[in-house]
């Protein structure tokens, strides 16, 4: 009996469920610089989120791409060239992200 009552109190909810395929911080910036372009390169998402480092940077498409949020394309050019792009799911993120943009305006 005990072990069915910790089961039903470990069941995630839909708000658990969302942050575990979103991510962290990085996430929630990396996806809203690529709202509004087609697609962005690495160098740029670094450039465009202040303060991430490469390996955070890296973990967080990685997340990103792993959970269908966004795609990688790689080109075979030297050196590689390597653009991400959001997935229709990325895309449905819009609402959120200009949700949490309009909170943090209004209670900043």
């Amino acid at each position: 009996m005990e072990e069915a009552e910790n089961q039903a109190v470990h069941k995630r909810c839909s708000i658990e469920k969302s942050l575990d395929i979103v991510g962290g911080k990085w996430s929630f910036l990396v996806i809203r610089e690529m709202m509004f372009h087609e697609k962005k390169r690495f160098g740029e998402l670094k450039q465009a989120v202040c303060g991430v480092s490469s390996k955070s940077l890296t973990d967080t498409l990685r997340h990103l791409e792993n959970n269908g949020v966004i795609t990688r394309t790689a080109y075979p050019t030297v050196p590689m060239t390597v653009e991400y792009a959001l997935t229709e799911k990325g895309h449905a993120l819009h609402a959120i992200i200009h949700e949490m943009k309009k909170w943090g305006n209004d209670w900043s």
